[in-house]
């Protein structure tokens, strides 16, 4: 499950999941649908990303800003995600296509990640939940 949520002039993503893992790639899910609609986005490619931090919430916006930076340089949009964490480590793959126009309708441009309102944490029912301010 991913959440947008109101922050003044910017917008505030949110991945909630069963493990921390699913937690990262529902937020990258949450950073394409403020770019365009994540369905219309096909699987065609895949883009490996690294990011290390000792700390989970430095970690989430590093992800972000790694998924923001391969969607600029490449061109492309992503659709799914899956991450892996390990001795606070992530790798993650990404898949997408180039961008498309016609295809996919594209709503603001995001220029990074930032630390306002940055967590990552296990919320009352047990799931994680990271989130940032994107600015856009």
């Amino acid at each position: 499950m991913w959440e947008h949520f109101h922050h003044q002039a910017d917008i505030g993503i949110r991945g909630i999941g069963q493990t921390l893992e699913e937690a990262f790639a529902e937020g990258a899910v949450a950073l394409m649908a403020v770019v365009c609609s994540p369905q219309k986005v096909q699987s065609k490619e895949t883009v490996k990303i690294e990011c290390e931090s000792d700390e989970k919430d430095l970690l989430f916006a590093d992800w972000i800003n790694a998924l923001i930076y391969e969607m600029d340089v490449r061109k492309m949009l992503f659709g799914r995600f899956e991450v892996k964490l390990e001795n606070h480590k992530l790798t993650g793959t990404a898949w997408g296509e180039k961008c498309d126009p016609d295809r996919h309708e594209f709503a603001v441009e995001v220029k990074a990640a930032t630390f306002m309102e940055l967590k990552a944490y296990k919320d009352n029912d047990g799931q994680w939940v990271v989130q940032c301010v994107v600015d856009v």
